[in-house]
């Protein structure tokens, strides 16, 4: 029994055409014979390491020996201890509420008020904190020296009937520039040492 003669191209493989001997695989999405995916669907993944060529897990993966400690500069746990030379925030403003009130007393209350900050800080936060008294001490000395020094130039412009008007004016200027020398080194962690102060309140 013969066979029939099939029409061209339906399964002999063309001499001119290069490839044309392999078999060929459907094109509808269908699996061929040992094709893929494989019966039942993929196996799902195991471990945390993906195949060559896949992609990492959600989160992606920590560097070889973990995650590098803070750095230096950040402190630990993410919280900032007390500033340098004070056991705490509170203390560092009240010290430098003290000097830098002086000036600002002195200016307000044209000269006569410098020593009133630094009686608040030392009455409010002083019997508690040494290191904020022991600011507080040191500008109330310094503002109430100055203030003596400001009541006698003021009197000795009276006696001389106002040829000595500028002699308060000058005394005034004193607590006013050292005061704020003092609260920039109060801001900085530094206890200012006062110059031309008497010791009114002992610390």
């Amino acid at each position: 029994m013969t066979e029939p003669p099939r029409p061209p191209g339906a399964g002999d493989p063309d001499p001119n055409v290069p490839g044309s001997d392999e078999p060929t695989t459907p094109l509808s999405g269908a699996p061929g014979p040992g094709g893929y995916p494989p019966p039942g669907g993929y196996p799902p993944p195991t471990g945390d390491v993906p195949p060559s060529g896949g992609y990492p897990p959600p989160g992606g993966y920590p560097p070889p020996g973990g995650y590098p400690p803070p750095g230096p500069g950040y402190p630990p746990g993410g919280a900032y201890g007390a500033p340098a030379g004070y056991p705490s925030n509170d203390d560092k403003t009240w010290a430098v509420i003290s000097h830098f009130g002086g000036p600002a007393g002195v200016v307000l209350g044209s000269g006569f008020l410098g020593w009133l900050a630094p009686l608040i800080a030392l009455t409010a936060r002083g019997q508690q904190s040494p290191v904020v008294r022991a600011h507080a001490v040191a500008a109330l000395n310094f503002q109430l020296t100055w203030l003596v020094a400001l009541l006698a130039s003021v009197v000795l412009a009276v006696i001389t009937c106002g040829l000595l008007f500028f002699v308060p004016f000058l005394v005034a200027l004193v607590p006013l520039i050292f005061g704020i020398i003092g609260g920039v080194k109060a801001a900085e962690g530094t206890l200012y040492r006062y110059p031309m102060t008497y010791a009114f309140v002992k610390r």
